[in-house]
């Protein structure tokens, strides 16, 4: 999921269970205008760093522990990246979501789309 500085959700993919995130971070990416891409250390990748730096913003995404040398990032505007944490606790209310009651993927998303509607009326 793709959030804004307020943690509204703003793009979504449903992806299977063993799909690791970084998979799809660039397709949520593509074409999106902002400042800053924050994401937690899952998200350290050379080709990730490469993209968010083509679209003219700042990586703040702390390195792995196996990277040989560690990339610096802003630890102040980090913090905020508790605000995707928050969305996703926001989208839990919707029992429907927590629980995953469709079994279909396409229903899923559905659902998905009107929780997030419903956010973004609040």
């Amino acid at each position: 999921m793709l959030a804004d500085a307020l943690g509204r959700p703003l793009r979504f993919i449903l992806t299977g269970g063993q799909a690791h995130d970084i998979v799809t971070a660039p397709a949520l990416l593509n074409g999106m205008k902002g400042t800053a891409v924050i994401a937690d250390k899952a998200y350290d990748s050379n080709n990730l760093r490469r993209i968010i730096a083509e679209a003219d913003m700042l990586a703040v995404i702390p390195s792995k522990r196996s990277r040989k040398v560690p990339i610096p990032h802003d630890t102040i505007l980090y913090k905020t990246r508790n605000r995707i944490e928050r969305c996703f606790n926001k989208l839990k209310h919707f029992r429907r979501f927590a629980t995953r009651f469709d079994r279909r993927a396409v229903h899923f998303l559905a659902f998905i789309h009107l929780a997030a509607a419903m956010l973004w009326m609040r």
